[in-house]
Formats: C-alpha cells, sequence, structure tokens
C-alpha cells in the first residue's frame, strides 16, 4: 500500500487517466473528489485490502 500525504487542492493522477482530489479535510474527515474514464468501475467501501 502506498501512503502519500495531499493538502486540500492537490492531486494524485494514477495511470494518466484518474485523478483523486483532496476537496475538504476538516475535524478528521477527508472529501475526495474522483475524475475517472466512464469505463473505470469506483467501488465504495470501509474494508481494508
Amino acid at each position: 500500500m502506498l501512503v502519500i500525504g495531499r493538502k486540500v487542492g492537490e492531486s494524485v493522477v494514477i495511470d494518466d487517466r484518474i485523478r483523486v482530489e483532496v476537496i475538504k479535510s476538516q475535524d478528521g474527515k477527508l472529501r475526495l473528489g474522483i475524475e475517472a474514464p466512464r469505463d473505470i468501475k469506483i467501488e465504495r467501501g470501509s474494508s481494508s485490502i
């Protein structure tokens, strides 16, 4: 697992196709924005890998 730190407004790009941006960080909660092509399946979950 890769663990990185990002500030609000910063992003990470995966495979030149998926962009994950930190939208908001407050009170220990984090909001992320994800931009990806429609053919990429994105699932939410709270389980560990």
